[in-house]
């Protein structure tokens, strides 16, 4: 793989002249932006291919796999806020998290007050079990203690629908939470978490699995001429096309302008003429800029499709994909490779 070669290159003692290069190269690979973290990480990794920087991520993008946000953090590096939505996606998953805590702090005074609500109610109603056993009391005091059982009764149950109806609102909430873990916010597709754990759960099942590996072609370009606003149109419109043509299969935002489809129980020669549907209807549109109804041209997309061996893990399955793409954009671009 290329990244490797890279980080070979990087350990040769080669001049520093093509350092810059070599730094463009693992940006390009990786699909990063160029941000000066995601240089400074890049340095880190091809100034010194023997450290377990470099190691790790060698190992990481072994058979083609590029580098996620989540890799990278843990790998020690930062991560530039360069996808728009960004900021709105960080607030709303931060206003769940305060929603959600504030329920929880919620629910768990309620189970304190019923807690405290229930030993008063149990020595209560010991002592009128008590009262009501000494034959000196007569029906007016006796009545007396049973309504105060009854009266204490239905505030327990009270409590005890507020705390179920809490319970059942912090579920939704934890819900709502795991599902934005793995979806993306600009298309509101699943994202590549979500792909991955698709994938192990179909392969654990058997199911015949088909990966298609697509990216928009030419998309620097279109948010260096047209700027980033336009560029997450686009990408939401390729999300949508992909979606409507292939919507009974598991179409996800991969990372950047990358997009990957699982399609699960079809054979690859079927998967391949919905992608090439999906394909030619992206192609056959014409974008226009909403602000000055400038015209935009067409968008096309390249794609690499292959089929899952049993047994096969994802890194091997995606990375076979991902190389099949690059034939596609070698060749023209606007085209499908499939192996």
């Amino acid at each position: 793989m290329k990244t490797a070669n890279a980080l070979h290159k990087a350990g040769t003692g080669k001049a520093t002249e093509d350092l810059f290069g070599r730094i463009g190269e693992f940006l390009w690979e990786q699909r990063l932006t160029p941000d000066p973290q995601h240089y400074a990480f890049a340095y880190r990794v091809l100034t010194d291919s023997r450290s377990p920087l470099a190691q790790a991520v060698a190992v990481l993008t072994d058979g083609g796999v590029r580098l996620s946000r989540a890799d990278i953090e843990k790998l020690g590096g930062t991560i530039a806020p360069s996808a728009a939505g960004a900021d709105e996606a960080r607030a709303k998953s931060d206003g769940l998290v305060a929603q959600t805590q504030m329920q929880v702090e919620g629910f768990t005074d309620i189970v304190v007050a019923m807690r405290a609500e229930t030993e008063g109610f149990g020595r209560d109603l010991a002592a009128s079990a008590d009262a009501m056993r000494d034959a000196s009391i007569g029906p007016d005091e006796v009545a007396r203690l049973t309504g105060a059982m009854l009266d204490r009764v239905r505030t327990a149950e009270s409590r005890l629908e507020a705390a179920t109806h809490e319970a059942s609102e912090l579920r939704a909430k934890l819900e709502e939470a795991r599902d934005n873990a793995r979806r993306d916010p600009l298309t509101d597709l699943p994202n590549r978490r979500a792909f991955e754990e698709a994938f192990e759960a179909q392969s654990e099942k058997g199911t015949a699995l088909c990966i298609a590996v697509c990216d928009v072609d030419h998309f620097k370009s279109v948010n260096d001429r047209f700027g980033h606003a336009v560029g997450d149109r686009v990408l939401k419109a390729i999300a949508e096309a992909l979606t409507g043509t292939c919507g009974a299969h598991l179409v996800a935002r991969y990372g950047g302008e990358e997009f990957a489809i699982l399609f699960a129980g079809v054979d690859r020669i079927t998967a391949l003429d919905t992608l090439e549907l999906a394909r030619k209807a992206v192609a056959a549109k014409r974008y226009r800029l909403r602000e000055s109804d400038q015209p935009l041209g067409a968008v096309t997309f390249s794609a690499g499709l292959t089929a899952a061996a049993t047994g096969e893990c994802l890194g091997t399955v995606f990375g076979r994909a991902d190389k099949l793409l690059y034939v596609a954009k070698h060749n023209g671009r606007n085209q499908l490779q499939i192996g």
